[in-house]
């Protein structure tokens, strides 16, 4: 089976790799072309760039893979199988027709639940307990072609994003196996998507990654697990922002406004006001300095203001 494969962030390269080390002719890889990173605005390779390279795989970097020249590329390599995961472009129907077997997506999301690009981070952010992997053959729209295959996840209580990310890139690779063997043995069934429990959440951007106080301390608790490693929550003390990395609920209660500082000491660290009750942020890190616990923190800083606010 000649497949080519579509993908492009660390979360790709596992199903990539389980492709290369259980047999599967990879005949080339399309990801996203190379693009500055970083402060030093240096040029990068994408992860499943970095892959094929160490696995002598012919690498294709579109603009866009929609445009004819490209879709042509594709038919030239004349694949049975296409295979995307998390690749950051729309395929288009040309694009889809070309491999007799259709092509199949590794999604990050028990779908319908949670198509679009960050469906790991929004799990966390809005409290799931449950989350998993599926597999679905692509189709014209976002997220939408029918189910083939699902595996669960339990989230973590305290894991964060990029904890979630790695371990559902693993359960990507080994959904994706499973789902070959069924394609292999004449075993898939397609299941269409109930489109009335269909949810997609916007991409993520440091705009909303302010911490609005008015909210519960759970929801708070979401938020900065949702969204760390990045964009990374945070709240402003003054003129400061601090990036927020962790954060506890605590059993106390206060009458305090929700965004109050109630201590800020290197004895019981950062404590805030929310609207049910009391946070510890627990990992912070401050305009100039380094990621650091907040009771290290205030060995040698005070706080200059009374409230944080995210605006």
């Amino acid at each position: 089976m000649d497949i080519v494969f579509l993908g492009t962030p660390d979360f790709a390269v596992p199903s990539l790799k389980a492709l290369v080390e259980n047999g599967y002719n990879v005949k080339a890889v399309f990801t996203q072309p190379d693009r500055p990173k970083g402060r030093g605005n240096k040029v990068q390779f994408s992860p499943v760039k970095e892959y094929a390279i160490e696995n002598n795989i012919p690498i294709y970097q579109p603009d866009k893979i929609r445009l004819p020249q490209n879709a042509q590329i594709l038919k030239d390599l004349k694949p049975d199988l296409m295979i995307t995961c998390a690749f950051g472009q729309i395929l288009s129907k040309e694009n889809l027709d070309t491999a007799p077997l259709g092509c199949i997506n590794v999604h990050g999301s028990l779908l319908p639940k949670y198509r679009g690009s960050s469906p790991i981070q929004w799990a966390i952010i809005n409290g799931e307990k449950v989350t998993g992997i599926t597999t679905m053959y692509t189709d014209i729209g976002v997220d939408c072609g029918d189910i083939i295959h699902q595996n669960i996840l339990e989230i973590g209580e305290n894991e964060t994003a990029g904890e979630l990310f790695d371990r559902l890139s693993l359960l990507g690779a080994q959904t994706l196996l499973e789902t070959l063997k069924l394609l292999e043995n004449g075993n898939i069934k397609r299941t269409k998507q109930d489109e009335q429990n269909a949810t997609h959440f916007p991409m993520l951007d440091k705009k909303m990654a302010g911490i609005d106080f008015n909210k519960t301390s759970q929801e708070i608790k979401n938020l900065v697990r949702g969204l760390n490693p990045w964009p990374v929550a945070w709240a402003k003390c003054g003129e400061d922002i601090i990036k927020i990395y962790s954060v506890s609920v605590l059993n106390e209660k206060t009458n305090k406004i929700p965004g109050t500082v109630l201590c800020a000491d290197s004895k019981n660290g950062l404590k805030v006001a929310t609207n049910d009750g009391v946070i510890s942020i627990d990992l912070l890190q401050f305009s100039g300095k380094k990621t650091m616990e907040a009771k290290t923190y205030f060995v040698g800083n005070k706080l200059k203001a009374d409230f944080l606010v995210n605006e």
